[in-house]
């Protein structure tokens, strides 16, 4: 006899979304393996998360359509990739094919009801024998992700679990909730560094190409209750017009089954914009899928929260005012706001567009079909009609990694079978090319073309206040990892296969009698010299030009077993160890230096993050250093270096950080902490990180950090736009040209001609004293025509200032950077600079 399937309710002992209640991910899991029983439903574990814990999938179908997956798989993919695919035999497969939704839930894992939410919406899906749940399952196929943050998940319960009962109870985690990039999970859908991100861009791009995908979220608690599709204006321009038109309609649907189910204060087409992102509901629009987002007004994580009429507010941009509007037609009343509020709305949401889907199959289909199709044809209309990535690079590693991340996300990827010319310019066998004419043409153009944001209506406020966009103000992939890129504007002729992998070479050791060199700009390189040094080989740095290898190159002199050693290195770097043939250069032995990384509490800080995964990557040790491991001194016992990532002053001290939530937040109240957890270095630490420089320690503070270091050590250097308002300046996320003093070591590796990115950073200037000499400029902005890509009001605060300065501090020295030099662990043109800081 079959077993019956629980429901959510018996399996946790509480409906989802009771109040003061979470289901924790393991039970869930457990929960979803039971409703695996079910002939509608399929779990499949796509991979272990970063901590190790299952990520899963859930398809809900109907049994019929369960035993035909695969070959609904393939229709799914097939019209999004309608090459030589006639109109008569797009039909046919509109006609067998299922439309194919997938649903990411809670990527933030304090965005608590999505994973909530699941258990109930999959349980509805699978066993009702509601004739509009059958409907679904006959027409629709769900891929449901059901937590995107399965460690953040359990971060998260359990922070809760423990505080609940007492005065903390519901207060955000004081950590980040994912090992390393907390919030930006949701910015990872171009660079594709994490491993959730690896699976869910294999499971989008790669595998089944859904027709829809619908990311649940949640935002503040004093505006509207829910936010649902039509994203707003500004949007991305090169988006195929079908995605907006189904926006409307997978929202107009949405709007009416919440409405007739009495749930108020729906937000449409207000707050967030949809210029294309690195989010998982954007990142599939530049796919021709319709991507959507979803928002709903945050509780205490399980605890209900009270809000008053008059605390309701308008929106950021869209919605200027708390009434009834055309994109909020029936605000809420206020009162008690619930977990379970949140649970029923999502679900509701999660099956209108199931309904919509179902009931609009072919039409669906079939747009899926023309907008790929149209895509392509306006790539062979429309310039740019190419990006030629030549192989001639300053890193050519990096270039193949770019490359490997483009065709990752479902881009094609052509190479030369033979020399051919564009726009005058003759390129040898072998150069790689990206065509505009395929599929996914607004996402190679997003990350590929040269990007000045719009500055108009939707970009400013009234009084002519700009408005920056929800993140970057461009993502050209190709310009934060400083490869070369040439835009084609007009056709060209050749003979080009496409590329099915993008191979890194074997890499090699060259016979040689006095040693070997390494190619110092090759960010591949630092990681090979960190594994060197930990296994005790001698490694130099060539403080001079040796043979094509400029400044800055690695030595190696012979040493006993060395050649076996760097085979080994050179397969699995894909280096080359080059034979030096004379050793008459100068050159300074190299050690891999104590580094400290300061980590705070208050919701962690998502640079930290980024900057432990990426010095991992490379295989750069370091310790994380808190509070009072600073106030408690000694720390030149410990460490040669410390890094202070990019935060504000406020939060490292732990000093004026009401004021500072204040600033940000003016209405509210600040959470309330354990005392534990309330984090900050204070007059003591100041003090302490001053005797470690002084002693010769090396201080590296990145982006908004040196804010804290020119302030509270006393520098004489000035950051010229601190006080500046937006109208007079503003740089929200930009590629910026600089001027590198390419003798200096921190310098050592990096293009002379390379762009940093810039997201209102501090701008140095060096004040006027008596000892000039103790302050050095690595980096600087030229006089005029700095923006590359992006946006950029008052250049003029930019002209012929500092963006890195090495300053003197005692025996030691304090490294400033004006930028972010590894931001989001995209910024390969910049990493040697954060590099160079660590090897002594």
């Amino acid at each position: 006899m079959e077993m019956k399937i629980p429901s959510p309710e018996e399996f946790f002992g509480f409906r989802m979304g009771a109040d003061r209640r979470l289901a924790r991910w393991d039970r869930i899991v457990e929960y979803f393996w039971q409703l695996d029983r079910s002939p509608c439903v399929k779990v499949v574990e796509l991979g272990k998360t970063t901590m190790g814990n299952p990520f899963l999938l859930v398809i809900i179908t109907s049994p019929e359509n369960m035993e035909n997956l695969e070959e609904i798989r393939k229709v799914s993919w097939r019209l999004a990739h309608p090459r030589g695919l006639s109109e008569e035999e797009a039909e046919r497969l509109v006609s067998r094919g299922r439309a194919v939704v997938s649903m990411t839930m809670s990527v933030h894992a304090s965005e608590v009801g999505g994973t909530q939410m699941a258990p109930e919406l999959a349980y509805e899906l699978a066993t009702s024998d509601d004739p509009e749940y059958q409907k679904i399952r006959r027409e629709t196929v769900l891929l449901l992700v059901p937590s995107a943050n399965p460690d953040g998940q359990i971060m998260v319960v359990d922070w809760y679990n423990k505080w609940l009962g007492t005065e903390y109870e519901g207060c955000p985690l004081p950590w980040l909730y994912h090992k390393y990039v907390g919030h930006d999970n949701n910015r990872d859908a171009f660079h594709i560094t994490q491993v959730e991100s690896k699976m869910l861009t294999r499971l989008l791009f790669k595998e089944w190409y859904p027709q829809a995908q619908v990311d649940f979220h949640h935002m503040g608690s004093y505006g509207a209750r829910f936010y649902i599709p039509p994203h707003m204006d500004p949007i991305y321009e090169h988006v195929d017009p079908l995605v907006w038109a189904e926006q409307r309609l997978y929202g107009g649907v949405m709007l009416a089954e919440l409405e007739a189910a009495g749930k108020t204060g729906i937000e449409t087409q207000a707050t967030y914009p949809a210029d294309g992102g690195p989010y998982w509901d954007e990142a599939p629009i530049m796919h021709n899928i319709c991507g959507m987002l979803t928002e709903s007004a945050s509780a205490k994580l399980a605890t209900p929260i009270y809000i008053h009429y008059q605390q309701l507010e308008p929106s950021r941009r869209g919605r200027p005012e708390y009434r009834p509007q055309m994109v909020f037609p029936h605000p809420w009343p206020g009162g008690w706001w619930r977990l379970r509020d949140i649970v029923e709305q999502q679900k509701i949401a999660a099956l209108a567009v199931l309904k919509c889907a179902a009931s609009f199959r072919e039409r669906i289909l079939r747009n899926m079909y023309l907008k790929a199709r149209r895509q392509m044809e306006w790539g062979r209309s429309r310039p740019p009609y190419a990006f030629i990535i030549p192989l001639e690079q300053h890193d050519a590693l990096t270039m193949l990694e770019l490359l490997q991340k483009l065709q990752a996300a479902d881009v094609e990827v052509h190479r030369a079978r033979e020399a051919f010319r564009a726009e005058g310019v003759l390129y040898p066998e072998g150069t790689y090319v990206v065509f505009t004419a395929q599929p996914c043409r607004p996402y190679v153009l997003k990350l590929l073309k040269q990007t000045f944001y719009h500055d108009g209506p939707w970009t400013r406020k009234p009084d002519g206040t700009p408005l920056p966009p929800y993140d970057l103000a461009t993502d050209t992939l190709h310009e934060f990892m400083g490869v070369r890129v040439i835009e084609v504007s007009k056709p060209f002729e050749g003979d080009f296969e496409l590329c099915e992998t993008i191979p890194l070479p074997e890499g090699g050791v060259e016979e040689s009698e006095k040693g070997y060199l390494l190619d110092g700009r090759l960010n591949r390189s630092f990681a090979v010299v960190c594994a060197l040094l930990k296994e005790g080989v001698e490694v130099h740095r060539v403080q001079e030009p040796v043979g094509d290898l400029p400044k800055g190159s690695f030595y190696i002199p012979p040493q006993p077993g060395l050649e076996e050693k760097l085979r080994e290195y050179a397969r699995s770097h894909h280096v080359t160890f080059k034979a030096v043939e004379s050793v008459d250069f100068e050159r300074r032995a190299l050690r891999l230096l104590r580094v400290g990384v300061y980590q705070r509490y208050y919701g962690g800080n998502i640079d930290e993050g980024w900057t432990r995964w990426l010095l991992e990557q490379y295989g750069f040790e370091y310790e994380t250093v808190r509070d009072a491991e600073i106030r408690e001194g000694k720390l030149a016992e410990r460490f040669d270096v410390l890094i202070l990532p990019s935060d504000h002053k406020s939060l490292i001290l732990g000093e004026k950080i009401e004021e500072y939530y204040r600033k940000i937040r003016p209405k509210y109240v600040m959470p309330k902490y354990p005392p534990e957890y309330r984090s900050g270095i204070g007059e003591e630490g100041v003090k302490k990180l001053r005797e470690f420089v002084e002693a010769g320690g090396t201080l590296v503070t990145l982006g908004r950090a040196s804010d804290f270091a020119i302030e509270e050590l006393k520098l004489p250097i000035r950051n010229v736009v601190k006080d500046l308002k937006p109208k007079d300046f503003l740089c929200p996320g930009s590629t910026l040209k600089v001027r590198v003093n390419m003798d200096h070591p921190l310098a050592y590796g990096v293009a002379e001609d390379c762009l940093i990115l810039f997201r209102n950073f501090p701008v140095f200037e060096i004040q006027k004293t008596m000892n000039n000499e103790d302050y050095q400029v690595v980096v600087s902005y030229p006089e005029e025509r700095i923006l590359q890509s992006g946006w950029l009001i008052g250049e003029k605060y930019l002209s012929r200032k500092a963006a890195l300065i090495e300053a003197k501090m005692g025996k030691g020295r304090v490294i400033l950077f004006g930028f972010s030099p590894q931001f989001r662990a995209i910024t390969a043109a910049t990493f040697k600079f954060l590099f160079n800081c660590l090897l002594g």
